[in-house]
């Protein structure tokens, strides 16, 4: 590859850097009022352009200004341990282009859409269902299964026990520049059965008429019957949007679906932080919006990534524990939030066993907005040793992040970007949109590096490349490769889709290569398989290495 590629991590110690006030620019706010947008058909930026109360102030303006610091090797050339990534198998899921979410049970994978289903003669939009059963040959089955116009089939979940594929559809946004959606965006929570003969054409057993943007499946370590969703809508209040009621915090408890029941409403509302100080003083901490969550094993704690607003750790112990009336409640002082300038931040996991989280930012193309574009986004290794006042401490950067490089590479439709991490003890795997797939070393969070990183080659040609993130020409810096969902380990392979060149089953070789081929089943959006290993609750579930 004519791209070399390292990696980078820096120690941003500085408690200025942590404590400077997020750019309220990040997504659109509404100064004004209260009201979200019904629909995505006005989006700017990553995704929804939900309401915030982080008005643009002479504070965050002089925030936006990108953290200086370049980033730098944390280990002398040389001393650092090597891993790599071999191609086990790939299927291009007919050459569509526009692919989302993953989800994998048994020998089946199933692959959502960023578009819709009203691309007449496409096999756009629904679900696709892929055997996996010689994952050195995964093979396309079924699909696209239930496209609707309308509806982008973004978030796919499965709850393992029982058998049941979880589909968000929501943001469809309309037109080439968005999400080449034919149809204003339609929102909805839908169930399938994928027990037994329905594995291959998924039953619908009910469909949630509400809206959000990101969701965590929470099932309950000390009864395996009972799952709850957390949600967060990317934005920090609630209103209609994709025709449905949304919230900031949403919890569901689907504990009933599976035997035919409906999923009942615990909790939707705000979350328990707010623009800092009040209104009318100029913003330091914007409120952001909850783009994505995380959920402790035990229920009883929840990583926020907030955009602007930055990151945050609440109490959701209530949920967990069947309070009447449950509420989060915040950990994270209101003030003490780590803020950082850009669209902020994307997603946050905390370290197996460890007072630390990766949290992580997403950015698109320059062509998205003015907080867009090089040197885009990346992850932060924050000390979360005093919950209360958590700290930005080490960062880990790919090359294009550098702000050094910006005036000579920016193109408007790429990114270089973090987007969806899993993580193992030792290992984070994370996409990183046009960087590929990144392996990075755990061992030392204060000194995060590079293990292995896996581009594909991409297909010569799609049918719909998305306009923000693969439409423009390949210059042989892997502009239409774009690594996208969360990575799904099961039984020590690595299951991942890049959004324009299809599904990839991977095996990684590498320091704590064991560790990740003992690996049953492990996702970063659920607390399911070895999770309860990393981090158990009570007693070790039995097959823990």
């Amino acid at each position: 590859m004519t791209h070399q590629l390292r990696a980078a991590a820096v120690l941003a110690a500085l408690a200025a850097i942590a404590a400077l006030p997020a750019a309220a620019s990040a997504h659109p706010v509404d100064c004004r009022g209260f009201e979200l947008e019904a629909a995505p058909s006005g989006e700017r930026y990553i995704d929804w352009g939900g309401g915030s109360d982080g008005c643009v102030t002479a504070a965050s303006e002089k925030a936006s200004v990108r953290d200086a610091a370049p980033p730098m090797n944390s280990f002398a050339a040389g001393d650092r341990p090597e891993g790599s990534f071999k191609a086990v198998g790939h299927d291009p899921l007919r050459n569509r282009g526009m692919n989302a979410a993953i989800a994998v049970h048994r020998d089946y994978a199933y692959v959502g859409s960023r578009t819709d289903g009203g691309h007449a003669g496409q096999p756009q939009g629904g679900l696709m269902v892929v055997d996996v059963a010689q994952p050195s040959n995964p093979r396309l089955v079924a699909g696209p299964l239930d496209p609707h116009a309308g509806e982008s089939t973004r978030e796919l979940r499965v709850w393992g026990e029982k058998g049941l594929l979880l589909v968000l559809n929501t943001n469809c946004g309309v037109g080439a520049g968005l999400h080449h959606c034919t149809a204003p965006s339609i929102s909805n929570l839908r169930f399938y059965d994928i027990n037994g003969r329905n594995a291959e054409r998924p039953k619908l057993l009910h469909e949630l008429t509400i809206d959000t943007h990101e969701f965590f499946l929470w099932v309950d370590p000390k009864k395996a019957s009972r799952a709850l969703v957390f949600a967060g809508n990317a934005s920090s209040t609630c209103g209609t949007r994709g025709g449905a009621p949304s919230c900031p915090f949403s919890v569901w408890d689907i504990s009933a679906v599976p035997g035919g029941g409906s999923p009942a409403t615990l909790y939707s509302g705000p979350y328990p932080y707010t623009r800092y100080p009040a209104a009318p003083e100029p913003v330091l901490k914007p409120t952001g919006g909850l783009h994505s969550l995380t959920i402790s094993n035990d229920g009883s704690e929840a990583f926020f990534a907030l955009l602007t607003g930055g990151f945050a750790i609440a109490d959701v112990s209530d949920f967990a524990d069947r309070a009447p009336f449950p509420v989060p409640r915040p950990i994270t002082r209101n003030d003490a939030r780590p803020t950082w300038a850009g669209p902020g931040a994307h997603s946050a996991v905390r370290l197996w066993g460890r007072d630390w989280a990766w949290v992580s930012d997403e950015v698109y193309g320059s062509a998205t907005g003015p907080d867009h574009g090089c040197p885009w986004g990346w992850a932060r290794m924050i000390d979360v040793s005093d919950p209360q006042a958590p700290t930005v401490e080490a960062e880990y950067r790919e090359p294009e992040n550098d702000p050094d490089t910006c005036a000579e590479f920016n193109p408007p439709r790429t990114s270089y970007s973090a987007h969806n991490p899993t993580l193992t003890p030792h290992i984070a795997f994370s996409t990183w949109h046009s960087s590929g797939l990144q392996a990075v070393s755990l061992d030392d969070p204060r000194r995060p590096y590079q293990l292995a990183e896996f581009t594909p080659k991409p297909l010569k040609s799609v049918l719909l490349e998305d306009g923000r993130l693969s439409s423009d020409a390949d210059t042989g810096r892997n502009e239409k490769v774009v690594m996208w969902s969360y990575a799904v380990v099961k039984d020590g392979l690595i299951y991942v889709v890049d959004l324009r060149n299809g599904l990839y089953v991977l095996e990684y070789r590498g320091p704590h290569q064991s560790e990740v081929s003992r690996i049953r089943f492990l996702d970063g959006n659920s607390n399911q398989g070895d999770a309860l290993c990393y981090d158990p609750v009570g007693q070790a579930p039995k097959g823990c290495g």
